[in-house]
């Protein structure tokens, strides 16, 4: 991976602050999860729309649409009281993720190439779009996490993952599988960064029964817009600062609870 600049430059094109969108939506009746249209794919554009709480989608006639959903789709990354980690990891999930292995930024373009599948049921990943977020991750502000069967990369690429990290927030953009329980494991894969490292807030933009089964929850925007308020104030885990490329270890655990189990 390239990290010439993480620079992205001024955009040209003009998107509402976060204060500024939390009081437009706040003060009015506005309920679309469409919030304006038009605009471009460039770096400095991408991030401020991410840093207001909004992230593009392609529309007809390859026109961009800018959405920040009334009813926001997120994982709030924090440890339950017995150690265990914000997703719902099911017996059987947990089987997989012992049978797999997990990278961090060794394979992006393959996991948004599966991801921009157009054989895929509700492909919406357009070549420009695939461009904008390559781009993204040569400057070190888009990430993938990646599931392997067998070795990291020398098995086959199971699923993964990838978005975009700014402070302690991860927008989650598209997940893919190849391998029953990837495109999950993948998830708890970034999970447990988020929590070792630091990141609150993981956005998942709609919620789904698949996600909600791991564990995510449905907040109105004005409260995913304050908790990215204080998500960006924080520093960006150091797995995305100082951006990682190579295998990764899950903890489904504090470290206490490993201490007492070493100790049993």
């Amino acid at each position: 991976m390239s990290l010439n600049s993480r620079d992205p430059g001024i955009s040209k094109f003009a998107i509402p602050n976060l204060g500024e969108m939390i009081n437009i939506l706040a003060n009015s009746r506005f309920s679309s999860d469409m919030i304006f249209h038009g605009g471009d794919l460039r770096p400095a554009t991408l991030l401020d729309a991410y840093r207001s709480g909004l992230f593009p989608m392609p529309l007809e006639n390859r026109h961009l649409g800018w959405f920040c959903p009334a009813q926001r789709g997120i994982f709030i990354t924090a440890r339950g009281a017995d150690g265990s980690l914000p997703a719902h990891i099911s017996r059987s999930l947990r089987k997989s993720i012992d049978r797999f292995s997990f990278s961090v930024n060794l394979a992006f373009d393959q996991v948004i190439s599966s991801c921009a599948n157009p054989e895929r049921t509700g492909s919406w990943i357009t070549a420009e779009i695939k461009e904008a977020y390559m781009r993204l991750h040569e400057m070190g502000w888009a990430h993938s996490f990646e599931v392997w069967t067998g070795e990291v990369e020398a098995g086959e690429l199971a699923g993964g993952l990838y978005g975009i990290a700014i402070g302690g927030l991860f927008a989650g953009e598209s997940m893919f599988y190849n391998t029953a329980d990837a495109s999950k494991a993948a998830l708890v894969a970034l999970v447990s960064a988020m929590v070792e490292q630091g990141g609150i807030l993981i956005d998942a933009q709609w919620n789904t029964n698949h996600l909600a089964s791991m564990g995510a929850v449905t907040i109105p925007r004005i409260e995913y817009l304050e908790l990215l308020e204080e998500a960006l104030s924080l520093p960006c885990p150091e797995i995305f600062a100082e951006p990682h490329r190579g295998p990764i270890d899950i903890n489904l655990v504090t470290n206490t609870r490993q201490h007492d189990k070493k100790r049993e």
